[in-house]
């Protein structure tokens, strides 16, 4: 029997989880400080068994998943690290920076267990083990780091395992790793809350642009509202990093102000022309370090019941509608509804059923 200790059964925790548990001659264990949230977890089927004791997650464990945040890493692997664990017990975590973490267990005694730092590239605008989900890691890279003296067949193991995620394992170094991660999620994160804030800063003078902010640039800044302490510790954790992307950041920004400056129309279009040219041979439907939206808006009007009718309708054609939000709703105006799905696969069916049905439909 191969033991799979998990310790943090929360939104990728708990997925994982969901992922291994029932596969023939696996066990999944959960770990909580709070035994109310080990009883969750058995209760929800997302593990076998659960514990509040570390010592008993960790020893009996083959493999121990650290799906904690960045900031208790550490905290963690000294705690293993007094534990008796098995020879060649592997230990991994589900961090969004990998160089900390991976110098500490090298500067530490994990016996003969083998630590991998490993990262899967997947999320949700839902967060806890109510939003683990077996397909949350599907088609997703997962991204491992190895060092040169990682044990292959220890990679071999835990590649193996994984396959279980049906993800998209990548091996790369945790320093390049850090570097890429850096400028795809966590500079665009610093930029949308500093962009959020200079706009709200501008709305202290003028209430207008909180007005005429809705849509589009609500859309393009809603990584802003990401969880501050998690961010908090991943921004603090790979502070080295976004210090050099921030400075080629201002770079590319003075550069952009120089060519306003001067009336650089034609630097200007060569700018939009090459940025379109790199985006449009990103991959549209891969998963990533920022989660796509799904999202339709709906004109409706204000007529009683209609907002059931639009549920029932995708339910009854078992569409997973995950979120509904009125935009605006007035008087002898149409009212616009904003409706949430957790695949393009649901977006794209929901659109069809609803034109079909005589709604005008908005991507």
């Amino acid at each position: 029997m191969t033991n799979v200790a998990i310790f943090g059964v929360g939104l990728i925790g708990g997925s994982i989880a969901l992922c291994l548990k029932g596969k023939p001659g696996i066990q999944v264990v959960g770990f909580s400080n709070r035994e109310s949230s080990v009883q969750k977890y058995i209760q929800r089927g997302v593990v076998d068994t659960g514990t509040t004791s570390i010592q008993e997650a960790a020893e009996s464990a083959d493999f121990i998943f650290l799906c904690v945040p960045v900031g208790n890493l550490q905290e963690y692997l000294e705690k293993l690290s007094a534990c008796k664990l098995k020879k060649g017990c592997i230990i991994t975590d589900v961090g969004s920076t990998k160089s900390s973490v991976a110098h500490y267990a090298r500067s530490i005694d994990l016996g003969e267990a083998v630590f991998i730092g490993g990262h899967p590239m997947a999320g949700s605008e839902r967060t806890g083990v109510e939003a683990a989900s077996y397909h949350l890691l599907e088609n997703a890279f997962y991204v491992l780091t190895p060092d040169e003296s990682t044990p292959p067949e220890a990679i071999d193991r835990l590649t193996e395992l994984l396959s279980h995620t049906r993800a998209n394992i990548v091996k790369v170094d945790s320093d390049s790793h850090d570097d890429i991660v850096g400028a795809i999620s966590h500079l665009p994160h610093i930029i949308a809350v500093a962009l959020v804030n200079q706009i709200r800063g501008y709305n202290e003078r003028d209430g207008l642009y909180e007005s005429l902010a809705a849509g589009g640039f609500r859309d393009i800044t809603r990584i802003a509202s990401g969880d501050p302490p998690l961010w908090r510790d991943i921004l603090l954790d790979n502070r080295q990093v976004l210090l050099r992307l921030l400075r080629d950041w201002r770079s590319g920004m003075d550069a952009f102000a120089n060519m306003l400056e001067l009336q650089d129309a034609a630097g200007i279009e060569e700018a939009f022309r090459s940025a379109g040219e790199f985006r449009s041979r990103m991959p549209e439907r891969r998963k990533g370090m920022i989660h796509s939206v799904f999202d339709c808006y709906v004109d409706v009007p204000d007529h009683p019941g209609i907002i059931g009718r639009i549920a029932s309708l995708l339910g009854n054609n078992r569409i997973n509608l995950s979120n509904i939000q009125i935009i605006e709703s007035r008087e002898d105006l149409p009212g616009v509804l904003r409706l949430s799905f957790r695949s393009q696969e649901y977006l794209d069916q929901a659109i069809a059923l609803l034109e079909e049905s005589g709604y005008s439909v908005h991507p």
